[in-house]
Formats: C-alpha cells, structure tokens, sequence
C-alpha cells in the first residue's frame, strides 16, 4: 500500500485492499464483487430499510450498507445466518413488489431490484404477494407511481428531502398499509411535487418510472395489459411449480435481447447553466428518459423539470428541417448550396459595400463553444469586424465588468462544492430555487444538514427567502447602497480582514474613504432595510470564516448593473472571501453556455479566453493562429447585440447573422428592435425553430439542437464538460458548426473542419486559457476549469496565488450610488418586476412544446401583493392591464405575498410580444445592458374575470411535509416488526 488512505480488509477469506472509509458495499464494487444491496445508493448513503445486505462481522449480524473499510476488518458473507437473513430481506421486498420484468418497462439491466434477486438465486418466493389497497398515481404528466410495485426501500424519500430538499415526500411507516406520500397524501400533481424527477431517477424497481418508458423499452412492453395480466398470473402459477430460477432466466434474456436498440448517450443539459450531464436514454429517435449518474461533476443524481422531462422539442413538428429563402415576403424551401451560397454572396457585398462594420454577429448562448468560436472567427477574420456579441449582454455582462474591476476573472470564483461548503451564503436578486434549481438544492441540503447560514436579500419572497435565516426586502435598485454599508461596518467594526487587504489588495484606503457617506442610517433610508437587520447581516457574513455571494438578474438588469456588482465583489474582498474553500463570488449564468459564449469570443471587445481585441500583443498572437497578417484583424471595439440593434434602426447596421437566440423576443422595447429588423438590408438566422426572430429573416438555416451534435460547454462554474451525440440530425438540419464551417468556405476560407474537435484543439493552441483543453481531457463525465494550462492541470478554486492582474492584487473600486434611470411618479406609480419560472425557460421555444409543461403553467400572469389588491379591489383571476411609459399588455392577476406592496411580478415567457413591450432601451452605460427591471407602470383593472392563472394543482399551493429523511427506526419500532432472519406473519406492512 503506498497511501495513508489505503487500508486491507478480509472479506470471505480473501484480502482486499482499497480506500480507507469507504462504505464496504462500494469497497467491494472496486473489486468486481457484488453484495446483494437494494435501497443502498452511493448518493443516498445507508438507509437500512431493505435488509438485503446483511454480513457477519465478529459473530454479529451488520447490514454491509452501514459498514466502512477499515484497516483489519473481517467480513463473512458466508455465514449461514448472513446467507439466511438476506434472502429473508429480499423475500419480504418480494412480497410488496410484484414481478413481471419480462413485460416490464424498467427490465434495461439496470433494474436495482431485479439484478439483486437473480444475483442472490432466490429459488423460489416464500411471501404470496398481494396487492395494495390503493390505486397507481397517474397524475403526473411526467412519471407514475405504482404502491403495487413499491418496496418501500425509501430511496426516494431521502433523495426529495435531502438531496433535492423539496421536501414533499415521506413514508408512513405506522399505518397498516405503509406506501410512500406525496405532501401526507395529495396526489402527485395535486401537490409539492416540482417534478425534478430525483425520485424516479433514485427508485431500484418500477416504482416510480417515466411515462415516456411506457410502451417502448422492450419486445414485450408495448402489449395491452389485457394481455399481460393473463401472461403474468400464468407465469405465477409456472414460478410455484417450476422455481423463480426458469422465470428469471427468461427475464435475464429480455434484458438481453433489448440492449442493441437501446442507446445510452453521455450529453449536457441544454437549459439553464448549472451544466447538469447524465444520460439520455433512445431507442430510435424516441427518448426514453434522462439518467442522471452520480459520476455527473455538475449535479451528480440531480435534475429539475426542464433538465429530466422537456425535450420534446427536439422532435418536435415544429422543428426547421430545411433551408428557407424569403421570396416576395415569403418564405420557400431551398437546398443548402443555394441557401448558404445566398448567404455568402449578401454578406461580402454588405461589407464591400458599407465596410466590415455595416454587420452585426450574434453568437448563441445555447450553442456549442465550438460555434461560438467559429462565429467571431466568420466576424473578425472573414468580415473584419468586432460587432460580435452573444445573450450576456442582456444578463450576466454587469456581473462580469464587476469581476473584471475587482478580481479579474469574469467567472464564477470556485465550484458549486465550495457553494455548499461555505459557512454563510448570501443570495441577491437570484429567485435560484426557480433559475438554478440543481444549485439550490445543494444550498437548501447544507442549509438543512450541516447548519450552513443562508441570508436572502430580494425585493420577492421566493423559495430561498422562505428559507433563510435573514431576509432582507430593499427597495428596487438600491443594492448598491447595503452592500456599501456593510463594506463600511466591517471596517468600523473591526471585522475587515486587514491581514488579507494588506497582502493582496490595491487601493485600500481610497475605497475606505469612499464609504463615508455609507453609514447605516443613510443605508435604512435609501434601501428600507432597517438598521438591526443590517447590522444583522453584517455580522453573520464579517464573523463566518467562509462566505459566497450569489447573484443573477436581479442584480445585473439595471441601468447601474455594474457598479451593483462591483459592490457585492468589493464586499467579499473587504471580508477576505476570495481565495480559499468555501468563498468567493458566483454569479448564477442563466443560459447553458452564456458562459461558454463569451470565453469563446463572441463579446465586442475580446478574443477567446478574454485578451482584449485593442491589445495589440493578443492581436498579434490571434493572426498567426489564424494565417494572417495583424492588420488584417480590426482592434476597433464593436458594438454588442443591443447596440447593433439601435443601429440597425439607424441605417449604420446593414446586416445581421443571428443564431439561435430570440432577440425579437429577449430585447428590451420590443417595437423598436422589430422595427430595427424591419430596416436591415439582409438578415440571417440559424435555429431549430421558425422564432419570432427568424420570421424577420431574408434566409433561415436549419441547425440542431445540441442532442443531435458533439461539442463542449461551460456552466456557470467555468466547468468546460463534452456532450455527445444523442440523435442524428432531423431532416436536412445541420449541427452549427459544420454550416459555419461550410458558409466560410463559401466566402473564401476553408478551414477543413471535420469534427468539433478540431476547433477546440485551434482555440486552445492560440488562447492561452485554454492551453491545455482536449475532447480526450474531457472523455466521458470528466471536466475542466478554466484557466487550464498546457499540462492539463485545471482551476477549480480561482485567486489561490493572486489575482490576474500585472502585480498579482485584487483591486477595491470606489463607487457613488446613482439612481435608477427609471422609477415611479404619479402617473406611473408601481415597479414592474420580471423573471423566470421553474416550469418553463426564456420565450419557451424549446419547454413550449412540452404539452406536460404546459399543464403546470398554462399561461401568464400578474403577480400582486394582497395589500394592492385589496387598495383597488383585485381578485384572483381579475384582468389587469399594466402600461409603461412604452406600451400596454394584458394579463390576469394572481395574488401572493411573494410580491409586496407596490411591485408587481411578471413572468418572461408568456405572449408574443410579452413583458418587453413594457421595458425600455435605458441600460448600464458600462456594458449597455437593458434595465429590464427597472420598469415604471400604472395598473387599471378591467371588467374582465378568468379562471385563477395558476391551477390549483401548481405546485406553489402545495404543503411540504419536511423530514430529516427516510424514518426507518419507526418501522422498526412496530411491534410485528423482527430482524432477519426472523420470519414475519405480514411482510408487505413492513
């Protein structure tokens, strides 16, 4: 043994060596060796309910899930009693599960259950099962649950409380008929239930399983039950004459004979930028379900709605499977060569015609980094310019320039391990319960586990603010004046960390000084946070000896985004949380590769990896790698995707080449960019759907949507993760990068790509962050952080060493409150807030053609506090028209607390032209980003009254049921309850 953590066991006689405390029935995995376990998961841990593992270690019966290698220990499975109790154990999960597996949908090999029991050769099933005296749940559009298959083992019990820590489900242990419940008994769309799928992912059986399973895992599972209910209590019969061993034998084979047609693909998950990977399982085009693995880096077994269940757009009718041209206002079907020749053809005479900055590029935040890369390299290589831009302009940008001020990296500072193992997490303007919900289960989970303090500052009451431990309610857009005054308590109050300032932070004194006018009494008067909740707050985050700060949208969509930001980074620099385990700042990236989007160069102002496109040394590198002289590559910063749009209305943009983003849709006042679309002389859009944008196009390219292409993707964690193809293309659609590669061509430059791999190996031998990336670096569920070096080695945890600026400090950046560029008056005398729900995503493009998804939200809504409603006499379902100083649209209203006072909540995905023909062009003058939430309205209620816009069975209306997890001990606490190998006069209670 060469490592201290190395210990040797015996177990049956023979010595095994292997990692010290690992639980033994993993232990014994590394070694090919199986002992029979079936509620034991390695992301669950030892729940002790399926009594199926027992051991003899000392003359004493263990369960092997409870027991840990460790030097010296001696394990007997052997043992007639270890042997005897086992089989007692999977006898009495028999008796509550009824077999069928060969017409079972779940019989793919990977049945927990059913790979226990043919391991064990079980000879014959010594319980009779009987069925349970309540009906299979099929209220879910997304999965079932079925008590006849239940075996009560608790798997998912514990992954929904604390794993996802939703909390909905239990099991009630007591009753004479134990089954598991869904908020102490409410059906499973009838309540808490968010559908993250943890608990199907998590079941060793069919218990719980996918409706999209049904009828298509096997040879015999699409059968009519009329035919196999007679087909199983004949092999009932069969099984009491002939033994188990025949029938699973047969059950054996079907699992065999179902493997060639099922395909198991490794992808990354194309909504929100977690970056959750796991399976995807096909047979044919048709998905069968999404498999998350605990080898996962991202979100291990985790999933959300989106993630689990809504990928039904990529089969969708509705998807572009073929060029179109626009003909006399048109639209005509064409060939690729005739498209793309089309294309090339406009594109070269706009630039010959106007110059290289008459066209406009927009990368998309969904799209592969092998695209964006190709996408900047089209703009600043072929045309000659710099107007290339991706969606962070209308998020995440603000967040960035903040970083860049203070730390240097426009990333988040460490991983979301180092979220969960923070002492204190401050969340801001994130609803992350809702955008991230992969993430926030880690929170809530260290938050209720391991007694992580959790303090929410949101002008709305969501999830994580009903959870936390401070809740701090501003007024809108003043966040920049609480965190100011929380910088300046810590130095008042001696809880600044001087050692770290005075190591590795520029500009100390200056931006003490500027604090001055930060005193808590100015701070209560601006924000409406009183003086003790700040002081509150400011102690637990100056005494925690570990401190992330999240953010997202609600801090950066103002028209002071920036300086906001560089607030919050400024505050984690004053307390010394930037360098070590456990800190740092996070801002959450909404989009799967809005990250990625931007490290690859499609940003006005920098190349890949962030060198500055007016530098000259990083202009000079990017021509050699690219075979050109520099001058050929403009260093002329360009104009980002909002300021292309105002110059399109202008006539200076004559061209546009959009992929797969919704800019008609995303874009702050709607009827200005349409009409700015309107005036272009040509315009291109590449996606998977005929969007809003796309139907201003002259020329739409059908491309795939990421399942049916290879490439990476960065989440919001810097993490660089490879997806492979699931699917081929639909129809005559094309992956992105190879229509970008054959439209270059066209104009001139062939760069022979012939696989995405490719294109990554070009980036990383010219960026300098990404020296080191390679598809074989990044085989299988292995990642990257950037900055990764030529040798491969990776950052997980950024500012170890320093920062990445020429003296190797962080730097704090003074800063004065400005008020927001919009706010109320008399006339327009309330705040229109906007965001994300968890159901659907972005202009639901892609979750809009889940017909699931549309049952949870059908339609959107006007969230209003009771006390407004009661002031001018709303109800639920009332009608309401709420106009800005821009326009007017109409929604009807749901009343919530979650809202206070004079703000209102609208959710973004909902009506064409939606929430943005309320919002205006008034933006961060730093980096141009709208200030969607800074909207100004008056409300008038019309005659008008509907049904409430979110049913009654939305999981909102649910009543969790928390637990610490699976309550094994009342089980065993019953009185017709006996250890195994004890027999037991009715099993199926129990």
């Amino acid at each position: 043994m060469n490592k201290a953590s190395d210990c040797t066991i015996v177990y049956d006689g023979k010595r095994l060596s292997g990692k010290q405390g690992m639980p033994l029935v993993e232990f014994l995995e590394t070694h090919d060796i199986d002992l029979p376990h079936v509620c034991y998961h390695p992301s669950l841990g030892a729940i002790e309910t399926c009594d199926a593992c027992w051991v003899e270690v000392d003359g004493e019966l263990k369960r092997g899930c409870t027991l840990q290698a460790n030097e010296g220990l001696e394990v007997s499975s052997q043992h007639e009693g270890a042997r005897a109790a086992r089989e007692e154990g999977m006898d009495r999960l028999l008796s509550k599960h009824e077999l069928y597996c060969t017409v079972c949908e779940n019989n793919n090999g990977d049945c927990t259950l059913h790979n226990a029991m043919v391991d064990m050769q079980i000879p014959i099933q010594q319980y009779e099962f009987k069925g349970k005296p309540y009906p299979k749940d099929t209220s879910s559009p997304f999965y079932t649950y079925d008590p006849d298959q239940c075996i009560l083992c608790g798997r998912c019990v514990e992954a929904c409380q604390n794993v996802e820590v939703n909390e909905t489900l239990t099991i009630d242990y007591a009753s004479d008929n134990p089954r598991v419940l869904w908020d102490g008994g409410k059906e499973i769309n009838d309540s808490s239930c968010v559908h993250c799928g943890h608990c199907v992912t998590v079941c060793p059986c069919n218990a719980l399983m996918e409706n999209s399973m049904n009828t298509h895992a096997g040879p015999f599972t699409d059968m009519p039950w009329s035919l196999k209910r007679p087909m199983i209590e004949a092999i009932k019969v069969l099984e009491t004459t002939t033994g188990a061993t025949p029938v699973s034998g047969l059950s054996e084979m079907d699992s065999a004979w179902r493997q060639p047609g099922l395909k198991k693909t490794k992808t990354v998950c194309t909504y929100c930028g977690v970056g959750c990977s796991f399976e995807m399982w096909t047979r044919d085009r048709h998905i069968l379900k999404v498999q998350p693995t605990p080898d996962a880096p991202a979100n291990g077994i985790s999933t959300c709605i989106k993630g689990k269940f809504a990928w039904d757009f990529v089969n969708s009718e509705k998807r572009l499977t073929m060029p179109l041209i626009r003909e006399n206002g048109r639209f005509r079907e064409a060939g690729w060569d005739e498209a793309l020749d089309l294309v090339a053809r406009r594109l070269l005479k706009v630039r010959d015609t106007h110059g290289p900055d008459s066209l406009g590029f927009i990368g998309s935040s969904k799209g592969s980094n092998e695209q964006a890369y190709l996408v900047q390299k089209i703009a600043r290589l072929i045309i000659g310019t710099n107007s290339v831009d991706n969606s962070s302009r209308y998020c995440q940008n603000p967040a960035t320039k903040g970083l860049f001020r203070t730390v240097g990296y426009g990333g988040d500072a460490g991983t979301i391990q180092d979220i969960e193992r923070a002492e204190v997490v401050v969340i801001v303007g994130s609803n992350t319960a809702e955008n991230h919900p992969v993430i926030a289960s880690k929170i809530k989970a260290a938050h209720k586990l391991r007694g992580q303090k959790l303090i929410v500052v949101d002008p709305r009451k969501h999830e994580m603010a009903e959870r936390a431990d401070i809740f701090l309610r501003p007024n809108a857009s003043t966040d920049l004046v609480w965190a100011s005054a929380l910088s300046r308590y810590m130095f008042d109050n001696d809880l600044a960390d001087m050692p770290f300032l005075e190591k590795w932070v520029n500009d100390v004194a200056a931006y003490r000084e500027s604090l001055e006018p930060f005193t808590l009494e100015y701070a209560e008067r601006i924000t409406g946070i009183s003086r003790q909740a700040l002081i509150d707050t400011a102690e637990m985050i100056g005494r925690a000896d570990s401190v992330c700060l999240l953010w997202a949208m609600g801090i950066t969509q103002h028209s002071h985004g920036s300086d906001i930001s560089t607030s919050l980074s400024n505050l984690l620099l004053v307390t010394g949380n930037y360098g070590k385990p456990g800190t740092g700042g996070y801002p959450m990236r909404g989009h799967n590769n809005v990250q990625g989007a931007s490290d690859f160069g499609c940003l006005r102002n920098m190349y890949p990896g962030y060198e500055k496109v007016s530098d000259p040394e990083a202009r000079k590198r990017w021509a050699k790698g690219w075979g050109v002289d520099p001058e050929q590559l403009s260093d002329k910063v360009g104009e980002g995707n909002f300021l292309m749009v105002q110059s399109a209305e202008k006539g200076n943009i004559k061209a546009m080449y959009v992929i797969g983003e919704e800019t008609a849709f995303s874009d702050a006042n709607t009827h200005n960019v349409h009409s700015a679309f309107e005036n272009l002389d040509f315009m291109v859009v590449q996606d998977v759907f005929l969007s809003r944008t796309a139907e201003f196009a002259d020329v739409v390219l059908p491309a795939c949507p990421s399942v049916e292409q290879e490439g990476t993707y960065v989440n919001t964690e810097r993490r660089i993760q490879r997806a492979y193809q699931v699917l081929e293309p639909l129809g005559d659609s094309r992956p992105d990068w190879r229509i970008l590669t054959d439209l270059a061509a066209r104009m001139g430059y062939d760069w022979g790509y012939t696989h995405p791999s490719q294109i990554m190996d070009e980036c990383a031998s010219i960026a300098p962050m990404f020296a080191g990336v390679s598809y074989e670096r990044l085989e299988g569920w292995k990642s990257l952080s950037w900055p990764v070096a030529a040798d491969g080695t990776d950052s997980p945890l950024l500012y170890t060493d320093g920062f990445p600026n020429p003296d190797g400090r962080a730097n704090l950046y003074p800063l004065e409150w400005q008020a927001p560029e919009e706010t109320v008056d008399d006339e327009y005398d309330l705040m229109l807030d906007n965001g994300r729900l968890l159901e659907q995503f972005q202009g639901a493009n892609q979750t809009g053609r889940s017909a699931g998804i549309w049952d949870q939200v059908p339609h959107g809504f006007i969230e209003v506090s009771p006390e407004l409603a009661a002031e001018r006499g709303i109800e639920e379902g009332t009608w309401l028209r709420v106009t800005s100083r821009r326009d007017s649209i109409e929604f009807p209203a749901v009343i919530t607390d979650r809202v206070a006072g004079k703000t209102l909540f609208m959710p973004i995905h909902f009506g064409k032209p939606g929430v943005n023909a309320l919002t205006g062009e008034h933006n961060d003058p730093d980096v141009q980003t709208p200030a969607y939430k800074e909207t100004a309205v008056k409300l008038e209620v019309l005659d008008k009254r509907g049904a409430p816009p979110l049913p009654s069975t939305n999981y909102r209306f649910g009543r969790r049921t928390p637990s610490r997890g699976v309550e094994v001990e009342v089980k065993w606490a019953r009185d017709d309850y006996r250890l195994p190998p004890h027999t037991l006069a009715n099993p199926r209670k129990l």
